[in-house]
């Protein structure tokens, strides 16, 4: 028997938004509510499979599926994406600071250089 390990919430977020398909439902989703068939609309691709994707985005806790009679009409729930964001802004910093020392010792080479070279 398998144990499965319970999945993160930010695992879920960037596993389900790795997706091209799932990143541009999100998009969709982001200008108000869409039933299935309404984001299906763009896609070259069958129902079931657009459900699968949606499915995953369910389990993320990146979408949530309402009634309203017979519809079943799709919401983004950003606070995931939220999390993800915060957690991705964290190493800004660092490769802010890489790309500065980077630049500085560039300058660096740059100033060393005769001017003989400089003008070629």
């Amino acid at each position: 028997m398998v144990k499965y390990m319970p999945v993160d919430t930010l695992s879920s977020t960037l596993a389900a938004i790795a997706d091209p398909t799932r990143r541009a439902i999100l998009s969709r989703l982001a200008s108000g509510e869409k039933t299935v068939g309404e984001l299906a609309e763009p896609f070259d691709m069958t129902l079931p499979a657009i459900s699968k994707h949606l499915k995953v985005l369910e389990r993320a806790g990146l979408i949530e599926r309402g009634r309203d009679a017979q519809r079943r009409p799709c919401r983004l729930r950003a606070a995931p994406l939220k999390s993800a964001a915060a957690w991705i802004d964290r190493y800004r910093g660092f490769w802010e600071e890489r790309l500065d020392r980077l630049g500085n010792y560039l300058g660096e080479l740059q100033e060393k250089e005769p001017r003989d070279e400089r003008s070629t």
